[in-house]
This record gives structure tokens, C-alpha cells and sequence, in this order.
């Protein structure tokens, strides 16, 4: 990016007590680099290392020597819905010695874990149906499982060393060997002789004997690692390295499928090759490179319908009130930073009703506000950075790893930061010459969670919190989940890619601009796949969609109605989680009207019970006016409080620039 030309700013270095130490389990080539906190592999390196990570289509748990595999069945009710994991398959070797797994590389969209003791080399690879994995010297195999082995068969030939395991639950799994191998069976174990090369296992899916051939086809290309690129705005190409000589077969989650251009790339999807997953149906696709396209948003300062003159009046009189009682009490980062936004909110709205008097007064708050953090000069709290996994912590969070909604073990960066960056954004409009000051800072507060290039700056890793294989952010850090990582706040991270590009346009960085309206894009679709829940929706059952409009908590292998911080049966908790901060980009967020109606009227009707926070009635309302204006407008009128992060000036604003309601 444009300031990368620069030697990249470091905020002052810390040794964090709370921080678990990654060369317990990352090889010693990588300890030296920056370290992924939000990763899809992150419990195979935390505590034990013995938690289950879903890599689709199966949830793979590493204990004991041994790696665990499960094609997860599935239990739902009205208030979750979850994969159970139970171990079809154990896979280690008859070797003696014992000892820990090692990651010994990983990607975007793979991680090679290595059970050194076992001689055993795992590539677990996304969306792969095969387990793949190496034997690297010659040593004995065990398989076992917790079903019976109702029948056991190989079909060998010159071109083939397969075996097929049938199990008393139904399950069918087929064993491909690289070279002649010799295996005999219990009801419960499959053992073999000495053996090295690869080995690949896949559940067949169904009794397709259709399915059958594909799997026979395609079982020795194996994909090694897998890279994503983001060369083009709005456009995901995934590459994978492979060995072997027919074409690549890999699994298609639904967002996937949306996205996936047939046009740009070589590439076949198999629409009656499917496996079960929570996050809809798993599709074979044929090709080693996708090329994954979705809808362009706009990125823009203001409203993209403006403000009508008659209105503008009522915003202004509400705008002099809330500058006047500008105020931050927080010293937390989180806090700090929805307040802080909140100011800049002001500062633009001023800017489109053209009541520039606001203006400086604004301006320089958010700067007697901001720059302490940016200095150091914070008094209680302020960012540090960690040498240990490679990024920004507080220095409230290098010791208490509940500080700050634990960022000081990397939860929700995104979060935090993007508020940081929509105010700097701002200040960096209004005040160029104050943007120039601070830009390597304000630059290094980005990098941490949106590096594109570890080689150009080696301080952070690639992008901490975006998943580039689901296609939205993680929030979790360091801390280890029996479900994986999670996300509750979808907005909180479109509107932080989204403030990243407003800093790109400040500062004329195109390339910063394209990342993060690309970003944004992204999560804005992956929120309407699975977040959102319509009433005609097929993603989940109907014991949950007959229930719900909205998901809480998003896991890997679970969905929640309940939120880190409120009960599922507090519905505008739901709902405001999913829109806070109101901005501009809110409304590509919500932008299908049917669906708002729906998700609207469930919660309305929750609104009349006692003790109803304001503050959260007024994110109803807020999607209320999307589609009845003026009662929107009367409701907010009546409100005595709002969000930290929100105001009556940005209601008005946000109800104001809806469009006369005919235009949806």
C-alpha cells in the first residue's frame, strides 16, 4: 500500500503476561514471524491442542498422537443448532515414542500439522473431502473407530490401492494408498504392515455409485497448500499448489457457489456431488484456481440520497445539542472508540447539511481526544505492540487478559480498530496536514488487522480477522472454543473495512480503498447467507428459521441465539449487534426491504415489556424507517437516551436520507 514504501510505524514494544507462548506448538521457522490469532487452525496451537477445528467437510481434533476425524452429525433446536463430534476415524501409527503435534506451515485456505513422533504429516486442506496425509518413513498404521467395521474390501490393481470401510451407523469410507500397502482388520481397527507414502480418506458421501467414481478420479491430486488473492476490486482468486495429474477436486460452501465465476477460470461444479455442513450444502467444484466475484458496494462519505433542504433544520438544532455535550468517558478501547466515531459521525453530518460552523469545534475534539493514543500519552490505557505473535494489544490488555473485551489476546480487532479509523478517516478530511502528521500511526492501526503483504510488513500477519476461505471476519483471539472461533457482530466488521477505505480515499490509496470496499463486500454478503434468517430460508432447519430472523453468535460449528452479552430472548439486542454503527454502508447491509420488514416486525413485538433500553430501540427504529418512514421518525422522537456510538442527530440523518419511501 502507499505508506509501505516507508519504513512501517511500531508502537512501543511490550512482553505480555497473559499471551500464551506460540512455540509450544508452531515449528521454529515460523515463531519468528507474525503468528494468526483469528485462524481457522487456532485451537490446534492453544492450551492442549486437543479441541476440534471444523475443516469442511469434517471436524478434525489433534490428542493423544493422534488425529481424530469426524463427518459431524447435527442436533437443533429453536435456540442452536450444532455439529456433534464423534470420532468416525483415529488415525495414528504403531510407532513407540509419543509426543505433541507441530504446525509446520499454513496458509489461507490450508495448514500442515505434523505428529513427528508418529512420523505422520497431515495436510488439511479446506473444502478438501479426502484427509490427506503422509507416512514419512516406513512405519505401521492404525485406524480405529468408535462404530464396527460391518465390512472391509480393497480393490487393487496397477492404477488403484483402494479399501472400502462400511460401518454399522451406514457410513462408507474409502481408503486410497499411494503404493501397494497391506492392511488387515478387527470390528474396531485397521492395521497395516510398514508403510510410506501418502494415504487419502474420504467419506462417500452417499450410495451414488456416481460419487463413488468421482472420488476414484480425482483421488491422487491432492492439494499441498492453498493461496487467496485480492488483485481486483471486488474479486477473491483462490490458487492451490498440487501433486498429481488429473484435475483438482475440492468442496464449495454456498457463498461459494453465489460467487464463483465460471467465465474467469477453468473450473466444473458438480451439482449432485454434495456433502452435509452447517453452513449449507458442501458442492464439488473441479479446477485448482476459483475466481470469486461478488457485487461491487459503494464507499462514499455521505448518504447516497442526500438530505432534503426542508430537513435539514431539524438536523442541525439536533446536531448543536450533541455537539455541545460532546463527551468521552471511556478509557477502554472499545468504548473509547464508539464514542470517538461517534464524534466524527457528527463532523460529517455537519458536512452534508452544510452547517460547517460544527466543524472545527468537532475537529478538535476528536483530536485532543485521539492523539493520546496515538502518542502514548494516554494516561490509563493506550497500544502497545507484541512481538511475540505480531500485533497490536493494549497496554490494559498486556495483563489482564479480560481487559478491554480481551484484545490484549487479540479479540475483536476489527472491532475496536475500525472505530479508530473512521475518526482518523475523518480527522484526515477535515485536516489534511493533521493526517500527513499521524499517517504511519494511523497506518500501523490498520496494517494490524488488514496486512496484505507479511513481506513488506513483517509486523503483522495477514489479515488477522478475515477469513478468506468463509469470507467474513472472526472475532475471537487466543482463547480456546470447543466450537472454534466466532463472530457476533457483523456491522461492527463491514464498517470497519469500510472505514479503512474512507482512510484509503483521505489519503488518495487506491489500493487501501480496493482492499477494504472489497472486504466490506464480502462480509456483507456472507451476513445475508448466514446471518441473516428469512422466513422462506432453507440454510437452516425449520425448528430454527420458524424461530428466529437473525443469528446471535456465528461459530464455526455451531449457530447461537444468545450474545456474549444478552439472552437470545432480548431481540433488540439481536438486531442492533447486526447494525451498529449506523453509517452510510448500513444500508447495502440491509439493503433487501422483505427481509428487514421480517426481521422489523419480529422484534416490535418485544418492545412493549418493561425495561426496554432505549439506546437499543433505537436500532429498531433505525431499519424501521426503511420502510415506514414516518413512524420511524415519530418513535425516535420519543427516545431519552441513545448508544454510546449513536446520537439523535445520526438517527434523524440516517431516517432523513432514506428517500421518500417509493424508491426501495
Amino acid at each position: 500500500m502507499a505508506n509501505q514504501n516507508n519504513s512501517p510505524y511500531i508502537f512501543p514494544q511490550t512482553q505480555s503476561t497473559v499471551l500464551p507462548d506460540p512455540s509450544n506448538y508452531f515449528s521454529s521457522n515460523l515463531v519468528s514471524n507474525p503468528l494468526p490469532t483469528n485462524s481457522f487452525f487456532q485451537n490446534f496451537v492453544l492450551k492442549n491442542g486437543d479441541q476440534p477445528e471444523y475443516i469442511h467437510p469434517y471436524l478434525i481434533k489433534s490428542s493423544n498422537s493422534s488425529l481424530l476425524l469426524s463427518y459431524p452429525s447435527r442436533t437443533s433446536a429453536a435456540d442452536v443448532i450444532s455439529q456433534v463430534f464423534n470420532p468416525d476415524l483415529t488415525i495414528t501409527s504403531k510407532q513407540v515414542s509419543t509426543g505433541k503435534h507441530t504446525i509446520t506451515s499454513f496458509s489461507d485456505l490450508s495448514v500442515t500439522l505434523d505428529i513427528p513422533s508418529k512420523n505422520l504429516s497431515f495436510l488439511l486442506v479446506r473444502g478438501s473431502p479426502y484427509l490427506t496425509f503422509s507416512v514419512t518413513h516406513p512405519t505401521p498404521i492404525s485406524i480405529t473407530t468408535n462404530h464396527s467395521i460391518a465390512s472391509f474390501s480393497s480393490t487393487n490393481s496397477t492404477s488403484i490401492n483402494k479399501f472400502t470401510i462400511k460401518f454399522d451407523n451406514a457410513q462408507t469410507w474409502l481408503l486410497y494408498a499411494s503404493s501397494p500397502i497391506k492392511l488387515s482388520n478387527t470390528t474396531s481397527e485397521i492395521t497395516s504392515e510398514a508403510f510410506s507414502g501418502t494415504i487419502r480418506i474420504a467419506l462417500l458421501p452417499d450410495s451414488n455409485p456416481e460419487n463413488e467414481d468421482i472420488l476414484d478420479l480425482f483421488s491422487f491430486t491432492y492439494p499441498v497448500s492453498g493461496n487467496a488473492v485480492i488483485k481486483e476490486p471486488f474479486c477473491v482468486e483462490y490458487k492451490w499448489e498440487i501433486k498429481g495429474s488429473v484435475d483438482l477436486l475440492l468442496l464449495a460452501h454456498p457463498l461459494h457457489v453465489q460467487l464463483l465465476s465460471t467465465t474467469d477460470t477453468d473450473v466444473t461444479v458438480l451439482d449432485g456431488f454434495k456433502y452435509k455442513s452447517i453452513d449449507g450444502d458442501l458442492v464439488g467444484v473441479v479446477g485448482d484456481s476459483w475466481v470469486l466475484r461478488t457485487d461491487p458496494v459503494s464507499v462514499t462519505w455521505h448518504s447516497s440520497r442526500g438530505v432534503k433542504e426542508e430537513n435539514k433544520d431539524e438536523i442541525v438544532s439536533a446536531l448543536v445539542n450533541d455537539v455541545q455535550n460532546l463527551n468521552i468517558g471511556a478509557t477502554e478501547s472499545y468504548f473509547f472508540g464508539k464514542q470517538i466515531a461517534r464524534a466524527a459521525r457528527l463532523a460529517l453530518i455537519a458536512e452534508e447539511v452544510s452547517f460547517y460552523d460544527a466543524i472545527p469545534k468537532v475537529s478538535k475534539f476528536m483530536k485532543d481526544s485521539i492523539e493520546p493514543w496515538l502518542d502514548g500519552t494516554m494516561k490509563l490505557n493506550g497500544f502497545m505492540h507484541d512481538h511475540k505473535w505480531g500485533g497490536i494489544i493494549t497496554y490494559k490488555g498486556s495483563d489482564n487478559a479480560s481487559a478491554d473485551f480481551g484484545f490484549g489476546i487479540y479479540n475483536d480487532h476489527q472491532y475496536h480498530l475500525g472505530y479508530f479509523l473512521y475518526a482518523i478517516a475523518v480527522l484526515a478530511k477535515i485536516d489534511p496536514a493533521w493526517g500527513r502528521k499521524y499517517k504511519s500511526k494511523t497506518y500501523s492501526l490498520m496494517q494490524d488487522f488488514m496486512n496484505l503483504d507479511t513481506k513488506s510488513n513483517s509486523n503483522y500477519t495477514k489479515l488477522r480477522c478475515f477469513d478468506l476461505y468463509k469470507l467474513h471476519s472472526w472475532a475471537a483471539g487466543l482463547t480456546e472454543f470447543a466450537d472454534g472461533r466466532n463472530h457476533e457482530s457483523t456491522s461492527q466488521a463491514v464498517s470497519a473495512y469500510y472505514s479503512a477505505a474512507l482512510m484509503g480515499m483521505a489519503y488518495g490509496d487506491v489500493q487501501l480503498v480496493t482492499l477494504g470496499a472489497t472486504l466490506a463486500a464480502m462480509e456483507i454478503r456472507a451476513a445475508k447467507t448466514w446471518f441473516h434468517v428469512k422466513m422462506d430460508g432453507n440454510m437452516y432447519e425449520d425448528v430454527f428459521t420458524v424461530e428466529n430472523r437473525i443469528v446471535g453468535i456465528l461459530w464455526a460449528n455451531k449457530r447461537d441465539t444468545d450474545l456474549w452479552f444478552a439472552n437470545h430472548k432480548l431481540k433488540e439486542y439481536r438486531l442492533g449487534i447486526h447494525l451498529l454503527p449506523i453509517m452510510p454502508i448500513s444500508e447495502a447491509l440491509f439493503s433487501d426491504v422483505d427481509y428487514v420488514i421480517e426481521l422489523v416486525e419480529w422484534v416490535l413485538t418485544d418492545l412493549n415489556r418493561e425495561g426496554v433500553e432505549d439506546a437499543w430501540k433505537g436500532y429498531v427504529y433505525a431499519l424501521l424507517a426503511l420502510y415506514d418512514n414516518e413512524g420511524a421518525l415519530k418513535k425516535v422522537k420519543g427516545l431519552k437516551s441513545f448508544d454510546d456510538g449513536n446520537s439523535l442527530t445520526n438517527l434523524l440523518w440516517w431516517i432523513y436520507s432514506r428517500g421518500d419511501g417509493d424508491d426501495k
